[in-house]
């Protein structure tokens, strides 16, 4: 999926390169197991020129593990870990990008641009590789794809790979990314019967007769069960993804309780006071899984960028009357808000539900800011897994679709 980058994300990212090291733990100069103070080492103290490329030492098993899987699987076995060389572990929680004080340990991940160490795998570097595959000696292996055989086992009290006896470059057979769901159904013959040619304010009321007519209702308990159907994790059944922590959590794991999830409602309820009602408090189209504690962070905040990133799902950002949710789902939110937009138009029982180019909306049933939602739709097409998403409630639970999905240019012919 496309990512977006802005000035103030780039200047995080340098940030984060170069404070993260600035005090180094005891564990840091002698393993995790040392124990005398460890003193601050300057950039001076730790450059070393880089070697050319990394040479393979061992033969690698086959079929490498990604990192996340790898994570899961602490039981002390062998097995080949592919990933993304994103840092040295200094402890549990720091990783640094810059300035490594030493050959002693990797960090690897499933993207070459990950900064989240919960996401990433401590891997220890026994003596005999550290020459061709420690930072402080190799800084270029920054973001190089490595296949690394070892026990996986925890490092820095956090999920590692210990005493390697292989490293090797991955070369072309570089991790792959993670894969899409398949896409789906086509667009139902017919379904958009009508709007050929229409802009503006008539293709908005074209459109919400068209998602309107013979739509179901669900009732707000039956939306546990669809969500565990519309929002499964491709990589594993039995779990769901979190919309914007990105978070695969067990689909049984559902409710109110801290580390649970819940239905995020990316149209919030307040917005126009429908509350939990079969319709828009129960419509598909906008509900989403998220743990607890990240959908109260969210609130009733409009959408737009800027604020204070949120520690429990990084890439997302809040300030007082906005919330900027990660790259990867800056689209689909957008897509989202411009169907409740269209669907909800007042002649239901329902407030006529607008999306203005305002935050701070309050209770007025408004959603903003209305300029950004069309800049993240043009910006972060919808994926496999949206237009799978699109297809279940279409199909499965509500009959009918989104059409932002099926068709991102309509939002820019209605409201540019």
């Amino acid at each position: 999926m496309h990512r977006l980058l802005g000035k103030r994300r780039r200047a995080a990212a340098l940030v984060l390169s170069l404070g993260l090291g600035a005090t180094l733990t005891p564990s840091l100069l002698a393993g995790p197991a040392a124990g005398t103070a460890a003193p601050v080492v300057s950039a001076a103290a730790v450059s070393a020129p880089a070697v050319s490329a990394p040479v393979t030492v061992a033969a690698v098993s086959a079929t490498p593990l990604r990192v996340a899987d790898a994570r899961v699987r602490q039981d002390g076995s062998t097995a080949t870990v592919r990933g993304y060389v994103v840092g040295q572990p200094t402890s549990t929680s720091t990783v640094v990008r810059s300035r490594f004080p030493n050959d002693y340990a990797l960090a690897l991940a499933d993207t070459a641009s990950e900064t989240d160490p919960s996401r990433m795998l401590y891997v220890q570097v026994p003596s005999a590789f550290r020459s061709q595959w420690g930072l402080a000696s190799n800084p270029g292996l920054l973001g190089d794809a490595v296949d690394v055989t070892g026990s996986l086992s925890a490092y820095f009290s956090a999920p590692g790979l210990r005493s390697a006896t292989a490293f090797a470059p991955a070369g072309a057979t570089a991790p792959e990314p993670d894969p899409e769901p398949d896409p789906g159904t086509e667009v139902p013959g017919g379904y958009y019967d009508g709007t050929a040619g229409l802009t503006g304010a008539a293709l908005e009321r074209e459109l919400h007769e068209i998602i309107s007519a013979d739509a179901r209702r669900l009732s707000y308990s039956q939306v546990w069960e669809a969500l565990k159907v519309t929002d499964q994790d491709p990589r594993n059944a039995a779990n769901v993804v979190a919309l914007y922590s990105g978070l695969s959590l067990p689909k049984s794991d559902n409710g109110g309780g801290v580390d649970q999830w819940n239905r995020e409602h990316v149209w919030p309820q307040s917005h126009g006071g429908f509350g939990t009602a079969a319709g828009p408090g129960t419509d598909l189209h906008h509900l989403r899984p998220e743990d607890v504690t990240v959908n109260s962070a969210r609130g009733n905040l409009d959408f737009d960028e800027g604020g204070t990133a949120n520690r429990e799902a990084p890439g997302n950002f809040a300030d007082g009357d906005s919330w900027e949710p990660r790259d990867a789902v800056k689209g689909d939110v957008a897509r989202m808000i411009l169907y409740m937009s269209v669907r909800y138009e007042g002649g239901d029982g329902f407030a006529d539900l607008e999306a203005n180019d305002r935050v701070a909306n309050g209770s007025a049933p408004n959603v903003g800011r209305l300029s950004v939602l069309l800049r993240w739709n043009a910006e972060d097409p919808p994926d496999a897994f949206e237009r799978r998403r699109n297809d279940l409630i279409h199909t499965q639970f509500q009959g009918n679709r989104n059409p932002f999905v099926d068709n991102p240019a309509w939002a820019d012919a209605i409201w540019r």
